[in-house]
């Protein structure tokens, strides 16, 4: 029978260190959010001697850092390309190695901390959906391998079936330094070493105001309030309440779903990923997938334009990727599926992510679907502004306009689902 839950949460303990008595206290800084960014940036706090508060309002690791594929893929979202002209290439050089430097930074960190979460450099291909779609995905090959990437490799139709057991894919394109990690076992661990480090952690709390000190910030919750001299919102699309509320116009809340299959066994691998990598399509509406630890496919998507993720979301939209599933693995058709769930990304209208400071609070979110491997060096970032340290953030003065007619309910979101519909069916 399907689960109606994350993979990765399931089977994962609770979190031992989060405390249990009223929120009090005085800070020197709080963080708002249990993902990978508000984690780390608690545990360098930490680190550092900073007395820090963290509160997430559901468990940590429940929100996209625990509903997500499960990859670490690095590079620039929506291509390389596309990043020089709307950043320039300076920039669009510097934000790809900040990718590349986030996930050799969450190997340190699994290394330093011992975290058990089955860290991998699995290498990502992504993959050429139509014939239509290699020229392109080769020129943007060709840039990146001459310009920022020397570890890629091309990658012809015979090559890409000796890596993915199915007949739907004309060429991909092979990013050596990508990763694969088990999300709910890291989480547990960050946490575990920030709780460790000397941080404070308090779950099931949700921040319900937010009222200026005149040194500092005070944070109210349902189990009591705190105060600190700074606050970092590390929320993405769970944190644009009216406390965050600037943050609610510049984010667009999207539907990510994701099915587990049971085990496979060692034939039904070597006849699906023999390559073992994590894999994306090349569509708009495109499907991602990797085995797990345990050797399921887990097979994910945008599925459904939604901005909802329940059980009748996901259910939906379960359906809709098991058809996708068993168009590129036909042998698959039948399979059962352990687990179908769903999560919502942080989209931003260009897909960059965004780190800074506004309205009194340091923020770092908008990951825009790649904040797996973004959000560690993120964290990190956000812990260096409230030390004072500069000169670490890939994304410092990137500005972010409000989005026009977008008040926080993505209201449009059925119409862009229909628009890259379209420019799959014409590619």
């Amino acid at each position: 029978m399907t689960k109606y839950a994350s993979y990765w949460h399931d089977g994962v303990p609770p979190f031992a260190g989060a405390e249990a008595g009223p929120i009090e206290g005085r800070f020197d800084v709080a963080v708002i959010g249990g993902g990978f960014t508000g984690l780390n940036a608690a545990r360098s706090l930490a680190k550092a001697g900073v007395r820090v508060a963290l509160l997430e309002a559901e468990h940590v690791g429940w929100g996209a850092s625990g509903r997500n594929g499960g990859h670490l893929n690095n590079g620039i979202a929506h291509g390389y390309a596309d990043a020089k002209a709307h950043l320039g290439a300076e920039r669009a050089h510097a934000l790809y190695r900040a990718y590349d430097r986030s996930i050799d930074m969450i190997e340190q960190i699994v290394a330093e901390e011992g975290i058990a979460c089955d860290f991998r450099r699995s290498g990502k291909l992504k993959l050429a959906s139509k014939p239509s779609h290699v020229a392109g995905l080769r020129a943007n090959f060709d840039l990146i391998h001459a310009e920022v990437d020397p570890d890629t490799r091309w990658l012809d139709r015979d090559q890409v079936r000796s890596e993915v057991g199915s007949d739907s894919f004309h060429g991909g394109m092979l990013y050596e330094k990508s990763a694969m990690i088990h999300m709910g076992r890291y989480a547990q661990g960050l946490a575990t070493a920030a709780h460790r480090h000397g941080a404070r952690i308090w779950q099931g709390a949700p921040v319900t105001g937010r009222t200026r000190l005149a040194d500092g910030w005070q944070l109210q919750t349902p189990r009591g309030s705190l105060a600190a001299g700074r606050v970092i919102a590390a929320t993405g699309a769970y944190g644009t309440t009216a406390p965050l509320r600037h943050f609610r116009r510049r984010i667009i809340s999207v539907g990510s779903f994701i099915i587990a299959t049971r085990p496979l066994s060692d034939a039904e691998v070597a006849a699906t990923l023999p390559g073992d990598r994590t894999c994306v399509t090349s569509m708009n509406i495109g499907n991602y997938f990797r085995l797990s630890p345990d050797r399921r496919l887990i097979f994910g998507g945008r599925a459904r334009f939604s901005a909802r993720s329940d059980q009748t979301s996901d259910a939906k939209s379960g359906t809709i990727l098991r058809r996708s599933m068993a168009a590129i693995f036909p042998h698959l058709a039948d399979i059962p599926i352990d687990y179908c769930w769903g999560g919502l990304v942080d989209m931003t209208k260009d897909r960059f992510p965004r780190a800074g400071e506004v309205d009194g609070m340091i923020y770092g979110m908008g990951y825009s679907g790649h904040g797996a491997q973004m959000s560690t060096l993120v964290g990190q970032v956000l812990a260096d502004i409230a030390l004072g340290r500069r000169g670490t953030n890939p994304l410092e003065g990137l500005a972010w306009p409000a989005i026009p007619a977008h008040s926080g309910k993505p209201w449009f979101l059925p119409l862009v689902g229909l628009w890259f519909g379209l420019k799959d069916r014409l590619s």
